[in-house]
């Protein structure tokens, strides 16, 4: 027990130097404004001028990671079939359509999918 304390203070020990060494050895850095603000697709986030995001851009960014993974899903699929009951297979691929098809079907109806009103 001795000896695991006795290496936790080291590991302490050690890390606390490498940490004040690259303090005083590191590169200083003059921060100006443009240095010190994230950039965030060409907005200044400082600033109150900031156009609202739209929400569109986001359904559609949504509703195609869905599908793209859908696809990631379903390509293996066919692999699968090889090694497995063509019973379960076939069950389990259309279930997973299904779901697919609903959500498809709700988005459509809530609008989403409609670009210009």
């Amino acid at each position: 027990m001795i000896y695991f304390g006795c290496f936790i203070l080291l590991l302490v020990l050690v890390s606390s130097l490498v940490f004040f060494l690259s303090i005083l050895f590191g590169k200083k850095v003059k921060l100006n404004r443009e240095k010190a603000s994230p950039f965030e697709c060409g907005f200044d986030p400082n600033s109150d001028f900031r156009l609202p995001f739209s929400l569109r851009f986001f359904l559609v960014t949504v509703i195609f990671l869905i599908f793209d993974v859908e696809i990631a899903l379903l390509l293996p699929a066919s692999i699968v079939f090889m090694f497995s009951s063509s019973f379960y297979w076939f069950f389990t691929i259309i279930v997973f359509l299904i779901i697919l098809l609903f959500g498809l079907f709700f988005e459509w109806k809530e609008g989403a999918l409609e670009w210009a009103e």
